[in-house]
């Protein structure tokens, strides 16, 4: 891998992980797009640790709270006494799903559902639903109003995610925004949710790559992760700054296109659906690292 890919993917990683466009989705479809191989779920996850990193930095305050909240709930035998302890363990439960979702279908999730034909289906089907979502949900509730059904069937929401192209920030920010939730609430609480599924996916591919024989320079590795992370952070911002003003109207009207797009060039043959995936069906090859970066899309 060249400096010039590691850049133009750690930033692509980074602009689109938490915009509800899919990361996974223009990971693919950009190395495609170019003639490079496809960088696999393993590098993907890597280079999101940066993305993780902007996340943790962005929300430190609010995360310092919701650690002491959580901590001391637990000294007092009050788990459940604040709004703060409260969200701490909502975002505990709501990673279950895609946790043991991701473990259960690794294989398909690295493989077969890695074709740009699921992407694009993906990336129609989501829009679809997210634009039913913004025309009939209410807007009001905010994270106060969570309960633990909320956290249950948010974290529900965030296991479809495992799918390419269906986006985590997308999947959670529709299941908020389903449940009543202002947008930027429901952007905000997509954003912690993503740190622990993120943070161990990567921490776990990381691993599996560096024990690979073929694997991109350890340059190329800082080098994207540095560049998702600026970038991430810069998504962060713009994106709640965005929804305290507007609807996901811009998302969805882009990922229809993007999605109809892809499947016009996979049919003019101009892109092939499997082309550069890692084969994670055949053994000893020194790229096949475990578990999808999709864990935390």
């Amino acid at each position: 891998m060249s400096l010039l890919q590691a850049i133009v993917l750690g930033l692509v990683q980074g602009l689109t992980e938490f915009l509800p466009i899919s990361s996974t989705a223009h990971l693919r479809i950009v190395p495609e797009l170019l003639g490079w191989k496809d960088p696999g779920a393993a590098y993907s996850a890597v280079i999101q640790l940066g993305t993780v990193a902007a996340v943790l930095i962005y929300f430190r305050k609010d995360l310092v709270t919701l650690g002491g909240a959580f901590f001391q709930g637990l000294l007092k035998r009050q788990p459940f006494a604040t709004l703060e302890s409260r969200l701490a363990w909502f975002v505990l439960v709501g990673t279950l799903p895609i946790g043991l979702c991701g473990l259960a279908f690794k294989k398909t999730i690295e493989g077969s559902l890695r074709s740009l034909y699921v992407i694009s289906g993906s990336l129609i089907v989501l829009a679809i639903i997210l634009f039913i979502v913004e025309r009939m949900a209410s807007h009001k509730r905010t994270l106060a109003d969570m309960r633990w059904q909320d956290a249950i069937i948010v974290g529900l929401w965030q296991a479809l995610a495992l799918i390419p192209g269906s986006s985590r920030s997308g999947t959670t920010i529709t299941g908020a925004l389903s449940l009543g939730l202002r947008r930027e609430d429901a952007a905000r609480y997509s954003f912690l949710l993503s740190i622990p599924a993120t943070t161990l996916a990567g921490v776990f591919e990381l691993k599996h790559l560096l024990e690979a024989t073929e694997r991109p320079s350890a340059v190329a590795l800082w080098t994207g992760t540095l560049v998702a992370f600026a970038s991430g952070w810069a998504a962060i911002a713009w994106l709640i700054s965005y929804l305290r003003r507007r609807s996901t109207l811009i998302f969805i009207i882009y990922r229809v296109v993007l999605g109809v797009v892809l499947l016009g060039l996979l049919h003019q043959g101009v892109l092939r659906p499997l082309s550069g995936v890692e084969n994670v069906d055949t053994p000893h090859k020194p790229l096949q690292v475990p578990v999808e970066k999709q864990l935390t899309e």
